[in-house]
């Protein structure tokens, strides 16, 4: 009981600060995946924390003589006694029933934003490459379309669509820094993270740590894709490419593209004046609460299992 409570209260100091913290950070995205390491350890740790509390609450019946059990009677006497009433055993079990129930809320909406996202993107893959035409010696499904678009769709084989506004738009080079971003995406799985945090995003609306979690990972993954192209096609190529694109798009889910509402943002990030010391501190802020945030829970149910009353109950 100690330890699911100190798991518990851990993931509560995270709800309430992390949010804001990794908000005000990021911001900027001047150390992108930095920023993404900092948001996946917040939210993973927060989501481990919560399947891992049942886990050690459904411990204490197992062991109905040890301490856990002692611990959980105090605290259960002291719920009693507010409530007026003695419900001993069924509040525990409902406690542990409520967590199993949220960790399997958690599993199943990640589990089918990954299913949903896969789906309709094999099947939008499958009539571009049908229904679009290979261009020699450019690695990408070209759909006739005025509209200036280019997005990347995971699947078995992954595909890259482009528009065939955007080719008229676009000359050699900003095509090649646009197709570039597009294989940054594929290559660091960019797909999972998003549908993993929009998942989380849907079994907690109200919660700001998914919400705000999910869109900044969205953006982020953009800025990271950005900075792979830029490093091999030159920073003026990728702004000049993101300029030409910039327009409404409707995007299929699961996409992940060049073009979108945050192209101009996201180009005058990469034409922003360098400040080293100012990228330096970022970095080390953020792999310091990075290190804090996927340190936490091992620490809480590590000195807590070593007899360290972290989250103390009274004695029965």
């Amino acid at each position: 009981m100690r330890i699911a409570a100190c798991l518990l209260l851990y993931s509560l100091v995270v709800l309430l600060v992390a949010p804001r913290v990794l908000t005000r950070v990021t911001r900027a995205g001047r150390a992108p995946r930095l920023s993404l390491l900092a948001w996946a350890a917040a939210i993973g740790s927060v989501v481990v924390s919560w399947v891992a509390a049942p886990v050690f609450l459904l411990m204490d019946f197992v062991e109905p003589d040890g301490e856990g059990a002692r611990l959980a009677r105090a605290c259960l006497a002291m719920l009693g006694a507010v409530l007026g009433g003695r419900y001993g055993v069924a509040v525990q079990a409902a406690l542990a029933a409520l967590a199993v129930l949220m960790a399997a809320r958690i599993g199943w909406h990640v589990l089918r934003a990954l299913r949903a996202g896969r789906f309709r993107g094999r099947r939008h893959a499958e009539a571009a490459r049908i229904v679009g035409r290979r261009i020699p010696g450019m690695d990408a499904v070209v759909l006739d379309a005025p509209e200036r678009a280019a997005y990347c769709v995971p699947g078995r084989p992954h595909t890259i669509v482009v528009t065939s506004g955007a080719v008229s738009a676009l000359t050699d080079g900003q095509l090649a820094a646009v197709l570039e971003h597009e294989h940054a995406h594929l290559r660091g799985h960019h797909h999972v993270a998003q549908a993993v945090t929009r998942g989380l995003r849907r079994a907690f609306p109200r919660v700001r740590l998914f919400t705000a979690g999910a869109a900044a990972v969205a953006r982020l993954v953009e800025m990271c894709a950005d900075d792979v192209a830029a490093r091999k096609c030159g920073h003026v190529v990728v702004v000049e490419a993101l300029l030409a694109m910039v327009g409404p798009h409707d995007l299929p889910a699961g996409a992940l593209a060049a073009s979108g509402p945050t192209a101009l943002a996201r180009a005058e990030r990469l034409l922003a004046p360098a400040r080293p010391a100012r990228h330096a501190v970022t970095r080390v802020v953020l792999m310091a609460v990075a290190l804090v945030l996927l340190v936490g829970p091992v620490a809480a149910v590590g000195l807590s299992a070593a007899g360290y009353d972290l989250c103390a109950l009274p004695p029965a």
